[in-house]
């Protein structure tokens, strides 16, 4: 039960959580959405803020309020847009469909919209000039009488700086556009994480942007951090056992005032301010919760710390074969004497030969057809990437390749792969190429 809730608290945190330190551009950004959905005023603003800084959360507890006031709940359509073509989908609550899907260019873009103001039996077959003609169409068909009595549509576009590499900015453009123009009211509101978003639009783009931006920073102190924390991981006064919540909430109080603890959180708050990092560390330490082991201890959260720091990379070299750890060490050699410069294989292959010379009786010297095979199974697992794209004019032996691994992750990965050949690990070790 005590898993349960806290893991529901940690999902649901950017839909139901608490703010922290964002109160003043909370009340910004209600101020601007309560004149859009209530007064039928149409505007533009971009949230922007490091990864977990708490745009996407900020955004929510908006229209969670806005929801709930009875005139805007009837009206305001919301249309979620996603420039990430690696992001996913995401449920919108109200009216339960997958919004936010992967808008790659404007034309993907125009279906979703047209998708989510459930608008296709209206378009039906119709044919439009342009892009501009399709959406005013589009809101056309959302009219009802004047422009007061007009549904407020909301536009949020998530990752909004992948939007600008968009074909002539067409979408962002229309947009802004219509947001600045008496038709339908319309907000638009874009989240970014990059600072220089204004400098990517195209001057017409920019001239019919609001210019209003709402800055997320994670300014809270340690001292706030410390008392998140207690608040997260505390159990709410509802929970069916209030005995059990009482020991629960002092074991807590106690856990924040431990100096291992303290020290543990100070770690993660130089690393990142993060809350998502924040919750992460409680829920593998929850995880360790039984019956037998009801509490949580200082143990079980330094546990879950040396998870968080795990480097994955590092992982992944554990599970490789001998023959792939010496193609590895050969790049790192390679990084070492040409001071970074790109390789191909062809290279790799040299310098693994130079090796299999000096140690012949240490390993078995594979065919080249199947050292290439262990090549392409680092390139799978992005261990190594092509720095150019693969050209039918170049050989495969001669394609420009980075290795992504630094030389403290491999020494440290070759420290802990099992049964490793000594000389292997002597090659790696060895200052400078094997001449």
């Amino acid at each position: 039960q005590v898993q349960k809730t806290l893991r529901e608290r940690f999902c649901h945190h950017y839909a139901t959580g608490k703010l922290f330190g964002t109160e003043r551009q909370y009340r910004h950004l209600l101020e601007l959405l309560k004149r859009t959905t209530v007064h039928g005023e149409s505007n533009s603003a971009l949230i922007i803020g490091p990864r977990g800084s708490g745009k996407t959360a900020l955004l929510n507890h908006v229209l969670k309020e806005l929801t709930e006031m009875k005139e805007v709940r009837e009206n305001l359509l919301e249309v979620h847009l996603n420039g990430n073509e690696g992001g996913l989908p995401v449920l919108h609550e109200k009216n339960n469909f997958l919004s936010g899907l992967l808008q790659t260019n404007d034309k993907v873009a125009l279906k979703e919209i047209t998708r989510q103001l459930h608008l296709e039996n209206v378009v039906g077959d119709k044919v439009f000039g342009s892009f501009a003609e399709n959406l005013a169409f589009l809101l056309e068909a959302l009219r009802k009488g004047d422009r007061t009595s007009s549904c407020p549509v909301l536009f949020i576009l998530d990752e909004f700086d992948l939007f600008v590499h968009h074909k002539n900015q067409t979408l962002l453009y229309n947009l802004f556009d219509i947001s600045q123009s008496a038709q339908t009211p319309v907000t638009v509101i874009g989240l970014t994480c990059r600072q220089d978003i204004l400098e990517l639009l195209e001057k017409r783009v920019k001239s019919r942007f609001s210019h209003r931006q709402i800055y997320l920073m994670n300014s809270f102190d340690f001292k706030q951090y410390i008392r998140i924390f207690k608040e997260q991981l505390s159990l709410p006064d509802e929970f069916p056992d209030e005995s059990f919540a009482q020991k629960w909430n002092n074991n807590v109080q106690h856990l924040s005032e431990d100096k291992t603890v303290k020290d543990i959180l100070q770690n993660l708050f130089h690393y990142t301010k993060d809350l998502r990092s924040l919750h992460l560390l409680l829920m593998l330490a929850v995880s360790n919760v039984t019956v037998r082991h009801p509490l949580i201890t200082a143990s079980d959260l330094q546990e879950a710390s040396k998870q968080i720091r795990m480097d994955s990379k590092a992982n992944i070299v554990h599970g490789l074969s001998v023959l792939e750890i010496c193609l590895i060490i050969a790049m790192k050699h390679l990084n070492d004497v040409y001071e970074g410069e790109p390789f191909n294989f062809q290279m790799v292959y040299n310098e693994f030969q130079k090796f299999i010379q000096r140690k012949a009786h240490c390993m078995y010297n594979f065919e080249k057809p199947v050292v290439m095979k262990a090549f392409e199974h680092l390139l799978q697992l992005e261990l190594v990437k092509p720095i150019e794209r693969p050209s039918v004019r170049v050989q495969r032996e001669y394609l420009l390749m980075k290795l992504v691994l630094d030389n403290n992750q491999i020494m440290d990965a070759l420290q802990a792969y099992p049964n490793c050949p000594t000389d292997v690990k002597q090659w790696a070790a060895s200052s400078l190429s094997w001449l």
